[in-house]
């Protein structure tokens, strides 16, 4: 009775209706969650597709051409424009066609009324038009009154002037035109026009030009007047301030100056005599005044800078002319580089404007950078030309060092002056360049190019054989010492210059076989004795190096020694090398060592390639210097090269006593491999066994396989497939997943084999039935007990993954 009170009680504190109204309850509130499931629904439904009838139009919208008024592609004055211009040749071609072809109907009277007339109107019909606004119509009516003035000129030569000479007719005619369209521009009703002045300055350009071709006075009084022209377009330059007045005097000044200079420059170079080169050198001093007063007085920087530049570069070329008319071949670029630097003192005076100075230093450095492409080939000739001996090795010292040089290549004709270019370009270079910033690599030039002249010294002046290596020698030991004493920059350029004295010194070596040999020993000395510095190290060492590697080539050589039997001598080198990499402390220089090393080794088995015995000497004392290696730290990755080189020496010693045997090729390989693959599974138990065994027992099981099945008789198939049953056992105790699979792959095919014969003739005996039927009932089995048989499967796959 208690249990029920309480129980009333609890629902009527909870108050929770009855199971059956609660059931009713629930039912009707998912009722209602569904009917408005389903009414949200629709009105997704609606919308998505309101959405895309929306999209529909507005695509459509895009496509169709916008009401609005297209944007113009012109606008209204460039249009303006264009058609007045258009009108105007139009109109000039018109007059043009009338004078040329319709002149003869008229006479003198109707001639000079109808051009005249035309011609006063066009000029005079721009006044109006400026005073009414409109000035680009009176522009174009301008241009077509200045077009008519050349057509009258033309017609007043035709009608009445025929016989007067056609080039001197036009030079009047252009300096009377160039005078009239200047007062039709200047005039106060016509002043606003912008087409006349320029025009006239345009035809300025032809008068003094045609005036001397008419005279016929010579290519020198031409040019003169080419050069005129050009200074009083730049005086116009100057003094104009109109723009387009301006525009036209310095495309003038260019254009005409330009070919002005060009003539000059011509003259001087061509010039027979003294007298011809002075007054070609006049020429350029005219053309010098026009460019270094334009300099003075031009704002710009920049063109100062230009025309500065300009100026000292005419100077150099107008003295130079005149200088070397008088002196031998060889001194004329030594004439035209003591003026290029004579160019230096300007800078000196505080008077000239800063741009002009600094123009004329840039001049005077043009001058000695061309002086120095002229000794260059002398250079080139010298370092490049002994490349000739390395097909004459040891055919007998020349008869002196310039004959040295040029085995194949010519000599370069006046080239005795060389030496001095160079050493007064490293002169100024070295004095005249004060600005921190350009001292040092100016000093570095310097020695580059005092390099250059003292490596030519010989062949310049034709010295004995035995001067050009002593000259070579003294200049890589000066470069190699410089190398020590130097700061960074100048160790490197010291060091590179060493490098390339020592190659031209071996190249003119090899002309006679005691210098090679002396050379190559002092060479190897020097680049030995440079690196018990750390810094050139990196390269001295490998430099020794190669030098010690030819000379062991070359010592074996001149003892008359075979190829091959050099090659031990030359094995010396990467031993030695393989030393001196254990001792050196820069990673640079040992890994420098390293590389020379193992070229050296290769260079040793080239030699030795024809000898197979001592080839195979050869590759097994490169393995015992690679192992060697291996054993300092960082370099366990050699002993992979010292096996290789152990079993190419091994295999090279087989072939050389014709054993054809492939297990004797195989097993050199399978042991060490086996070996290396057993310690590596001790060390890391983890290792799986395809990579500690795989490759070692491939090594010798497939050639083996491959040769067994060749072979008709028993010993090799019984000793492979007992070599294979013991691996396939030893995987199997082991767990062990590669000789497993591996020796049981080999044993099965062996045996397979082995019992083919057998099958064979068994099949053969049968009746032809039998295959068949015998086929038909192993089908039956395996279909009887394929679900054991697939169990049998994964159950092997399983044993073979739990392997290692």
């Amino acid at each position: 009775m208690s249990c029920e009170v309480t129980r009333a009680t609890l629902r009527a504190m909870t108050h929770l209706p009855p199971p059956a109204e609660e059931l009713r309850l629930l039912d009707a509130e998912l009722w209602q969650l569904d009917a408005r499931r389903s009414q949200l629904l629709a009105r997704r439904a609606w919308l998505v597709a309101a959405l895309q009838q929306t999209q529909q139009q507005s695509r459509a919208e895009a496509r169709t051409p916008s009401a609005a008024p297209p944007r113009p592609e012109t606008a209204a004055p460039s249009v303006q424009n264009l058609l007045l211009v258009l009108g105007g040749v139009l109109l000039t071609l018109a007059a043009a066609v009338f004078t040329l072809v319709s002149w003869g109907h008229l006479g003198i009277a109707g001639r000079a009324l109808v051009l005249g007339a035309v011609t006063l109107a066009a000029l005079a019909a721009p006044v109006p038009l400026l005073k009414g606004g409109l000035r680009s119509t009176a522009e174009s009516v301008a241009g077509l009154g200045l077009a008519l003035t050349v057509l009258d000129a033309y017609a007043l030569h035709e009608a009445a002037l025929a016989g007067t000479d056609g080039t001197g007719y036009a030079a009047v005619a252009a300096a009377v035109l160039a005078v009239v369209w200047s007062a039709y521009g200047l005039l106060p009703a016509t002043a606003a026009l912008r087409l006349p002045l320029p025009t006239a300055l345009a035809a300025a350009q032809f008068p003094l030009l045609l005036g001397t071709l008419a005279a016929d006075t010579g290519p020198y009084v031409i040019t003169a007047a080419l050069l005129v022209t050009a200074g009083l377009d730049a005086v116009v330059a100057l003094r104009v301030t109109t723009v387009s007045v301006r525009i036209t005097a310095v495309v003038g000044a260019y254009a005409v100056g330009g070919w002005g200079v060009l003539g000059a420059g011509w003259l001087s170079l061509t010039a027979g005599g003294p007298g011809a080169a002075t007054r070609a050198g006049a020429l350029l001093l005219l053309a010098t005044g026009i460019a270094l007063g334009a300099a003075w007085r031009v704002p710009g920087p920049r063109h100062a800078l230009g025309l500065a530049v300009a100026s000292g570069l005419f100077t150099v070329a107008a003295l130079g002319g005149v200088v070397r008319s008088g002196l031998p071949s060889p001194w004329a670029a030594p004439t035209h580089l003591a003026l290029g630097v004579a160019l230096l003192a300007a800078v000196r005076v505080s008077r000239l404007p800063g741009a002009v100075r600094q123009g004329l230093a840039w001049a005077s450095g043009a001058v000695q950078a061309l002086a120095v492409l002229w000794a260059l080939p002398v250079v080139m000739v010298v370092l490049l030309g002994p490349a000739g001996w390395l097909a004459r090795v040891w055919g007998g010292a020349p008869s002196d060092a310039r004959a040295a040089v040029t085995v194949e290549a010519p000599w370069p004709p006046d080239a005795a002056t060389a030496p001095l270019v160079l050493v007064v370009v490293a002169a100024v270079l070295a004095l005249a360049v004060r600005a921190e910033q350009w001292r040092p690599r100016a000093r570095l030039g310097a020695l580059g190019l005092l390099w250059g002249a003292v490596l030519i010294l010989p062949a310049v002046f034709a010295l004995p054989y035995g001067a050009g290596p002593a000259v070579l020698g003294v200049v890589t030991a000066a470069a190699l010492y410089a190398c020590r004493v130097a700061a960074s920059d100048a160790r490197i350029t010291a060091l590179v210059l060493a490098l390339v004295t020592a190659c031209s010194l071996v190249l003119v070596s090899l002309a006679s076989q005691t210098a090679t040999l002396v050379v190559l020993s002092v060479l190897t000395a020097l680049f030995a004795g440079a690196s018990w510095r750390a810094g050139p190290a990196a390269v001295t060492v490998p430099a020794a190096l190669v030098h010690a590697a030819a000379l062991a080539s070359a010592t074996g050589a001149a003892a008359g020694w075979p190829p091959a039997r050099t090659a031990l001598l030359v094995l010396a080198v990467p031993a030695a090398a393989a030393l001196l990499a254990a001792r050196l402390a820069e990673s640079r220089a040992v890994v420098a060592v390293e590389i020379t090393a193992a070229a050296t080794g290769l260079l040793a088995v080239g030699l030795a390639v024809t000898d197979p015995p001592l080839l195979a000497l050869v590759l097994a004392l490169c393995g015992v210097i690679a192992a060697g290696t291996a054993l300092r730290p960082g370099r366990r990755s050699a002993g992979y090269a010292a096996t290789a080189l152990f079993v190419l020496a091994a295999w090279v010693r087989l072939a050389a006593w014709d054993v054809s045997t492939p297990e004797a090729y195989t097993l050199p390989v399978t042991v060490p491999a086996l070996l290396v693959g057993a310690l590596r599974r001790r060390r890391d138990p983890r290792t799986s066994s395809w990579t500690a065994y795989g490759a070692g027992l491939a090594a010798t099981l497939l050639p083996s396989l491959v040769a067994a099945w060749g072979d008709p008789h028993w010993t090799r198939p019984l000793l492979l497939g007992t070599a294979a049953l013991l691996v396939t056992l030893l995987g199997a105790r082991h767990h062990l997943q590669a000789p497993l699979v591996l020796g049981g792959s080999v044993l099965a095919l062996v045996t397979l084999h082995e019992l083919a014969p057998y099958v064979v003739q068994v099949t053969g005996a049968l009746p032809r039935w039998a295959p068949p039927a015998l086929a038909g009932l192993l089908l039956l089995a395996l279909g009887a007990t394929y679900e054991q048989r697939i169990r049998d499967v994964r159950r092997v796959r399983e044993v073979l993954g739990r392997m290692d």
